[in-house]
């Protein structure tokens, strides 16, 4: 629950219940909660169901009156962002504002994301090499290593990410050899498990899962290829195998603000 869009209450919820292996439980988004009525209809709903209710509300009247309707309903309430706002209010000594949904203002970071995302989307899978030179980093890899997902989320992070296809047959386009090598990262990936998300999506599409694309003969024909792109280059390699993307871009993000800070130097 929560008086703005909710995103934190549902994040910390899900990490939380990621370590009980999803343990059948489901989350509900509750947001834009803007006065005492909605707390005292959100509870009765609640009321009488196995829950717990972890809330993200700023206002003061609102948070009291919410942990009070858990209370008279025996419902377990996690306060996810009072505990934090006093912390920083003895360290800093000084007051916070109080003014839900603050962190999603139109501001100088929104508008760098978006314009990273636009970015992404524009120069995904190689479409236009002219992206290679303008991004803060480039991806490349053979198809399925979660190069445009990463781009993505790369975006979100507000940095303009490209990425390049490798395929045998068709030789990497000039730009990849003129950008600083730092700036490029290359994915691999395990034969096995390359071959089963192939399979997958071939599934998917409806098509066999025989095709030459999903074959092992053609997957370390392409690896080995991408290898040896990736060391003409010189660039960092990052193995994704059993990886999810957000570990994967934990890996790229350190990299991205080692060079980043070498270059400020």
């Amino acid at each position: 629950m929560s008086d703005s869009v909710g995103e934190t209450a549902e994040l910390v919820a899900k990490a939380a219940v990621s370590q009980f292996n999803g343990g059948g439980v489901e989350i509900k988004r509750v947001p834009y909660v803007k006065s005492v009525r909605d707390i005292h209809d959100v509870v009765e709903e609640a009321a009488g169901q196995n829950c717990i209710i972890a809330f993200t509300l700023v206002l003061p009247e609102l948070r009291e009156a919410l942990v009070n309707e858990a209370k008279n309903h025996n419902i377990a309430a996690v306060d996810i962002m009072g505990p934090l706002l006093n912390a920083l209010r003895t360290v800093t000594n000084k007051s916070p504002i109080m003014e839900p949904g603050l962190v999603h203002r139109l501001d100088e970071d929104y508008f760098r994301r978006v314009e990273a995302i636009e970015f992404a989307v524009k120069y995904d899978d190689g479409k236009d090499p002219r992206g290679i030179t303008k991004a803060d980093l480039v991806i490349i890899g053979v198809s399925r290593t979660s190069k445009t997902p990463l781009c993505m989320y790369l975006a979100h992070k507000r940095i303009k990410a490209a990425n390049v296809p490798l395929v045998p047959e068709v030789s990497p386009p000039e730009e990849l050899f003129q950008v600083p090598a730092s700036r490029v990262i290359g994915l691999t990936v395990s034969p096995e498990q390359l071959n089963i998300i192939r399979r997958e999506r071939l599934r998917t599409l409806g098509l066999t899962s025989h095709a030459d694309y999903a074959s092992m003969e053609r997957i370390l024909k392409e690896l080995e290829y991408a290898d040896k792109i990736m060391k003409k280059i010189g660039c960092k390699k990052i193995d994704a195998t059993n990886k999810a993307v957000e570990e994967t871009a934990s890996k790229v993000l350190e990299h991205y603000y080692y060079i980043t800070r070498q270059k400020n130097k």
